[in-house]
């Protein structure tokens, strides 16, 4: 057993987010054939991921805030805390907090077999396509 070192607050690249989104590492691989990756996400109120996909799936778990979480199909499913949704492999997918609320959540994921391919990052989400949810009104 060992203890890890805290890593730093990072703040997320505007090539992959949109708004204000920092990232606190919690569980990293640190054995050859161990997968798991874990951090926990904030996310100030309106701020949102690009589209993207994960090659083994992603979990995401609401600690605080409201999520929302979009697929292609137009769909936008609301999530508070103590909720979990799944996104399955392949799924292209965004997360990110609603518009009036600071949003925090668990995301995890297993690192695809070349680390390089786990997370396929795609275009930015439309203010459209954020505003989807029927109850919205942005």
């Amino acid at each position: 057993m060992k203890k890890l070192p805290r890593p730093a607050t990072t703040k997320n690249p505007p090539e992959m987010f949109a708004g204000d989104v920092w990232l606190d590492p919690i569980a990293a691989p640190q054995d050859p054939g161990q997968r798991m990756v874990v951090a926990l996400v904030r996310f100030a109120p309106a701020a949102r991921t690009a589209w993207h996909s994960h090659a083994r799936g992603q979990t995401l778990h609401v600690v605080s805030g409201v999520a929302l979480v979009g697929t292609r199909d137009g769909v936008v499913v609301e999530a508070r805390p103590g909720e979990t949704v799944y996104c399955p492999p392949g799924e292209e997918h965004w997360h990110g907090a609603s518009p009036d609320d600071f949003m925090e959540h668990l995301a995890m994921l297993e690192n695809a077999d070349d680390p390089a391919t786990t997370t396929t990052w795609l275009e930015h989400v439309t203010d459209a396509e954020y505003a989807a949810a029927p109850w919205l009104d942005v």
